[in-house]
């Protein structure tokens, strides 16, 4: 068998949440193998929402196993707010999540340099959440990082001490921050020893043995392809690999147990935070999107910046992850509008390019669009491809043309069941 993947193709925020969920009643296992407490995966149904930011999006379905991978930092606090949300709800979850023990901790003291790093940078700000994501993957790679395995050490405290004053000195060198570090502290370690009631794994041994079983697997991916470390708007990004590359680091296969490569874009484009967003509207018509489409972070409540699809940057990230299947959200919000744009190319210094430039930060680009008449009609409702406006067809097929990769859904809104399967 091998592991399908599920991933954001632009900024993030594409929808992937709800994807997972509808998908993961096909699979045995869903496996985040990335990212952190930055993300947020909506989910709707039953009338209720919930907004994941560790836990894999295929815990509501029933008897399904949940592995979050080595790849994800884990922040104990947020993992157990996630879990008494799920208790609430009568979710048995228990059970069917597992943690691999090579997935690293983030400390207070790494959300606390998190702040302080930021804070200095002044006009030059990255966008972080603030979630100590940078800081525990800068301990991960210089080899001083605290690991869920390590929990149950019993050399556990005097590994936290070594790591926590290493944090103090580095923050002599920050001005100083409001954060209550003896009180957040406390909190952590109230949430470690809820930690402790999860199985943990060998997570490398456990998803290839469950493989060799005949499982089907689905791995699912934070943030989006743009963010990527090495192949996003660099440094405006995240800190982890969230391409497909990322799925055999982030939970320990060979690259040829991969399989299909299911890439999600939204029908427009957000993007969170500071950095290059070449198609943004930072006017009248990118506000209406914002509202329309409710474009409003579900782990931070940031607006989002919005804009027209970019297709330069769809090809990019789809030739980076080797797409075998796209999927489209979002098409309701655009069901008012006159006329709806996508941008084609990109102009540079008086050059047409549809490619993404090594230098996007700081070089004017012009976009190129291409435009399409609105429907002014709701896709409420609809469950086949067909029934689309006949406008909105010409959209969806354009787009995909350009691609070269087959739309296999189409999500038509928030909830689990608004959804067309081509």
């Amino acid at each position: 068998m091998k592991v399908d993947v599920i991933l954001g193709l632009q900024w993030g925020d594409e929808g992937k949440g709800k994807i997972v969920d509808y998908l993961a009643s096909n699979y045995d296992i869903v496996a985040r193998f990335q990212g952190g407490p930055n993300a947020g995966h909506t989910l709707k149904f039953d009338n209720q929402k919930f907004v994941l930011h560790t836990i894999p999006s295929g815990i509501f379905r029933a008897g399904l196993i949940n592995l979050i991978g080595n790849g994800v930092v884990i922040d104990p606090i947020t993992l157990e707010k996630e879990s008494k949300t799920l208790d609430d709800a009568n979710i048995d979850y228990m059970n069917r999540l597992l943690i691999s023990k090579k997935a690293h901790l983030i400390l207070p003291t790494h959300r606390n340099l998190d702040v302080a790093s930021e804070a200095a940078k002044g006009l030059n700000k990255i966008g972080s959440t603030l979630k100590g994501i940078g800081p525990t993957y800068m301990d991960k790679t210089g080899r001083n990082g605290l690991r869920v395995g390590d929990i149950i050490s019993p050399d556990f405290m005097n590994k936290y001490n070594v790591l926590k004053k290493k944090h103090l000195d580095l923050l002599k060198s920050f001005p100083s921050v409001d954060f209550d570090l003896e009180s957040e502290e406390k909190r952590w370690f109230e949430s470690i020893e809820f930690l402790k009631k999860f199985q943990f794994v060998n997570g490398e041994y456990y998803i290839n043995e469950q493989l060799d079983k005949g499982k089907k697997i689905l791995a699912e991916g934070a943030q989006g392809s743009m963010l990527d470390i090495d192949f996003g708007t660099y440094p405006f990004v995240t800190s982890s690999n969230t391409l497909t590359s990322g799925v055999c680091i982030g939970l320990g296969i060979s690259p040829n147990r991969i399989g299909e490569v299911i890439g999600i874009t939204k029908a427009y484009c957000t993007r969170v935070g500071s950095g290059p967003f070449p198609s943004e509207l930072d006017n009248e018509q990118g506000e209406w999107l914002r509202q329309q489409g409710g474009e409003f972070g579900s782990t931070t409540g940031r607006a989002r910046r919005c804009g027209w699809i970019d297709l330069v940057q769809l090809k990019y990230t789809i030739m980076l992850n080797g797409v075998t299947q796209l999927v489209m959200t979002k098409i309701d919000v655009l069901q008012d509008l006159e006329s709806i744009e996508a941008c084609v190319a990109y102009r540079i210094n008086g050059e047409v390019t549809e490619e993404i430039p090594y230098e996007i930060n700081d070089v004017k680009i012009e976009t190129i669009t291409q435009s399409f008449s609105g429907w002014n009609a709701s896709t409420a409702g609809i469950t086949v491809h067909s029934d689309l406006p006949k406008e909105a067809i010409v959209y969806l097929n354009s787009i995909e043309k350009s691609l070269g990769v087959p739309f296999t859904m189409i999500s038509t809104g928030p909830e689990r069941e608004s959804l067309i399967i081509k």
